[in-house]
């Protein structure tokens, strides 16, 4: 039996053909309508640490923001440091946190990595990409996620929300987070990197809906080649 697709859920208008200077230039200009759109939130989950935010960041792999920002404050007053997470009882931190997607399996690799933070990094979270992703549960990402917010390095962070838009504001062709970013990075200005995926995952909560985008209330449909033709 053939899969019937929703109208809403069709692929939008291909994108034309664009050398990289003026996609450089159509970059930038995206970028400036939103930086008076949306202001820069450094990170969407609730945290004091960076520690809270490296494992408010973990639980919230295939989970809403919303739901981690609910489990968090409680799992966060009684096990505030790597040390108090990584000697706790496992079942404890189930029970926290088992509202959250896949919360046995988290629950495991935050304690994990709680504990390789307290016994390699005397409670420190380290501030590199190539130690974070060592850390059990921890993805390239997370690392970014961590890395721009609470170490304020320039990072592109690649969720579901930035590989939508960039795709669809023809930045990008690619599908794998690795590939996106780096596609990007030869686009962006470095200084603009953490800040523009900010406007990005915001824009796409608040406009740029996976299966109805709003294009014709959208502020940037007049530099997107992808949007819908009841948007021109």
């Amino acid at each position: 039996m053939a899969l019937t697709i929703a109208p809403s859920a069709l692929p939008l208008t291909k994108i034309k053909a664009e050398n990289k200077n003026a996609k450089q230039i159509r970059g930038m200009q995206v970028f400036e309508v939103f930086k008076t759109e949306y202001p820069v939130i450094r990170a969407f989950l609730l945290h004091e640490t960076p520690f809270q935010l490296l494992i408010a960041t973990m639980l919230s792999a295939q989970c809403t923001d919303k739901r981690v920002n609910q489990v968090t404050p409680a799992l966060f007053r009684k096990y505030p440091t790597p040390t108090d997470l990584g000697n706790a009882c496992l079942e404890n931190i189930e029970a926290m946190i088992q509202s959250v997607n896949y919360f046995r399996s988290k629950a495991k690799n935050i304690q994990s990595t709680a504990k390789i933070i307290a016994s390699l990094y005397q409670d420190h979270i380290p501030n590199t990409l190539s130690e974070l992703v060592k850390l059990p549960g921890v993805g390239r990402k997370t690392a970014n996620v961590v890395l721009g917010a609470a170490f304020n390095h320039e990072t592109i962070t690649v969720d579901t929300h930035v590989k939508r838009l960039t795709q669809r504001l023809g930045f990008t062709s690619s599908d794998t987070p690795e590939k996106i970013e780096s596609d990007l990075q030869t686009l962006w200005p470095e200084w603009t990197w953490s800040a523009y995926s900010s406007y990005l995952i915001s824009h796409g909560r608040a406009t740029c809906f996976a299966r109805k985008p709003l294009c014709a209330q959208c502020k940037v449909n007049n530099l997107c080649p992808s949007r819908r033709q009841e948007a021109k």
